[in-house]
């Protein structure tokens, strides 16, 4: 079995790259986009990331989303202010939408689309999703208890400014310490009904109920990185034990289905799919995160990769279609 049939890697735009993958040919999207704490004018890339990295005094103010130092981050809170901002959330939103709308073409009918979020952007992606076509269906909570709260504490400020009064300020801040992300899950219609995509597409409901016969939450948690996780190249690395929560969740055990994830980073969702015996699809615009992908792939970095038996040992990253 070759790799090139089980593993396609691109190296570019996903607005650009996603036109060349087949129409009505994904079976589910899972995903981890750029949170827009600031984007106009930036471009998600490794410079990019790097100009934020060297910005950062203390370490532990790393946001783990994306490095924090957004220039609509501080700042007088004037009318020009929250100008930028409004601008910053429309150009983000109608980014959003030229892949949302590559995405509904590309997915078979049935198919759920599931893309990580801030707290903060969450209705943003949910937005163009909807505009592009899909069908709203939850939004889930990965809960992954951490987080330190980047804001102004206001007794320090005030104490710092020298205001005799700053004590009555005691405990007020400007922000909460965010514990959670958004998954934010939309679907490509169905085919008049549950009964009649499933028999066309195989794809439509939810592997909801457990074991145990009881219902799955759309709160998943105690999700954590193993040891072979703890890399440093990527600064929004997800568990892949909670991308293979995701997939079982979406996807019936059927090796001709195909997970896509149009903003690869290191490859979790990929390394995840080819795990469980999908064929995997991901665009990656980061040639850094390319090559990070194909030495997970051609050294096992995290458990090692096997379908069927034999081992995948690199990764076709040709901009076309297999």
């Amino acid at each position: 079995m070759s790799t090139k049939k089980q593993l396609q890697l691109m190296h570019g735009d996903c607005r650009e790259l996603l036109g060349l993958l087949q129409e009505n040919s994904i079976s589910c999207v899972i995903t981890d986009p750029p949170y827009n704490y600031e984007f106009i004018g930036r471009n998600w890339d490794h410079d990019e990331i790097q100009r934020r990295i060297e910005r950062i005094q203390d370490s532990s103010t790393l946001v783990k989303n994306i490095p924090y130092g957004s220039g609509l981050a501080g700042g007088v809170r004037n009318e020009r202010w929250y100008q930028r901002n409004r601008e910053n959330v429309v150009q983000y939103i109608e980014w959003a939408k030229d892949w949302s709308n590559e995405l509904l073409r590309v997915c078979k009918n049935g198919a759920i689309v599931a893309v990580f979020s801030s707290t903060r952007t969450l209705a943003h992606i949910q937005i163009a999703l909807e505009d592009a076509g899909f069908y709203a269906r939850d939004v889930l909570v990965y809960r992954r208890h951490a987080g330190i709260p980047k804001g102004l504490n206001i007794e320090k400020k005030l104490a710092k400014l020298g205001d005799s009064d700053a004590h009555e300020w005691n405990g007020w801040h400007t922000c909460l310490r965010n514990e959670w992300e958004a998954i934010v899950v939309v679907q490509k219609p169905l085919i008049d009904n549950y009964i009649n995509t499933i028999q066309e597409t195989g794809l439509g409901p939810f592997k909801a109920i457990l074991s145990d016969g009881s219902f799955q939450s759309n709160i998943l948690e105690g999700f954590a990185k193993g040891r072979d996780e703890k890399f440093d190249e990527h600064c929004t690395i997800k568990p892949i034990s909670l991308i293979r929560k995701l997939i079982d969740l979406f996807l019936p055990n059927d090796n001709n289905h195909v997970v896509l994830d149009p903003f690869a980073g290191t490859g979790t969702t990929l390394v995840a799919a080819l795990e469980l015996g999908y064929k995997a699809i991901g665009i990656e615009i980061e040639k850094n995160y390319i090559d990070v992908i194909q030495k997970r792939l051609d050294e096992g970095l995290f458990t090692g990769i096997h379908i069927n038996g034999e081992q995948i040992t690199g990764a076709d990253t040709k901009g076309e279609v297999a």
